[in-house]
């Protein structure tokens, strides 16, 4: 048995495998949904407190002015990542956010979402929602984290957890004449309807 374990730690390559198994492991295991029985999870909806004075700060390379405080606590329907994008060095991940009765197990199984270049897609079956409850009860949030451990914690989510952010609903203004401007409603929709949060605080439940 000694034998055979000397020959495991000396052999790089099976050491290598091993390690890229454990990793495959923890990748897939990190993206497996949390489920609910139904009911509606989040009964809140978001508040957001307008602010006076919007003072700029640098962010990123990026110059950041606060619009509101805002608060969400709401169900994770969808995560992307994003790297390439202009905006990705200040906001690396999107949110599809679910709350009231968008947080219901038996309402979420109806729908599948499919999220890229900063908007969230859906296709549902029947559901005894009417579009305008769909459209003030879910969003596509632009994230943007406060600091390292704020992003490690926003790209560690899963789908179905219960997510609690509280931060700043911002202006972000860059280089050539980028402008990127949060959301203020919760109710509008097409382009420019996403919400862009200075995430200051997250937990989850």
């Amino acid at each position: 048995m000694l034998q055979v374990k000397n020959f495991i730690y000396s052999n790089p390559l099976i050491v290598a495998a091993a390690a890229a198994c454990l990793f495959l492991i923890v990748y897939l295991v990190r993206d497996i949904p949390v489920s609910h029985p139904p009911g509606v999870l989040v009964g809140e909806e978001p508040a957001q407190v307008m602010l006076p004075g919007n003072t700029s700060f640098i962010h990123e390379g990026f110059f950041v002015t606060p619009l509101a405080e805002f608060e969400i606590e709401a169900r994770v329907l969808g995560k992307r990542r994003y790297r390439f994008d202009r905006s990705a060095s200040i906001s690396p991940i999107d949110l599809a956010l679910g709350w009231g009765r968008m947080s219901d197990s038996s309402v979420i199984e109806r729908f599948s979402f499919r999220q890229g270049r900063r908007w969230v897609h859906y296709r549902y079956k029947p559901v005894p929602l009417s579009q305008a409850e769909i459209n003030r009860s879910m969003a596509n949030m632009h994230m943007v984290p406060a600091n390292s451990r704020i992003e490690r914690q926003l790209k560690s989510l899963r789908r179905g957890e219960i997510v609690a952010i509280t931060g700043k609903l911002v202006l972000v203004e860059g280089k050539n004449g980028f402008r990127w401007r949060s959301s203020l409603s919760r109710t509008d929709t097409g382009d420019g309807a996403c919400e862009i949060i200075f995430v200051e605080y997250i937990e989850t439940r």
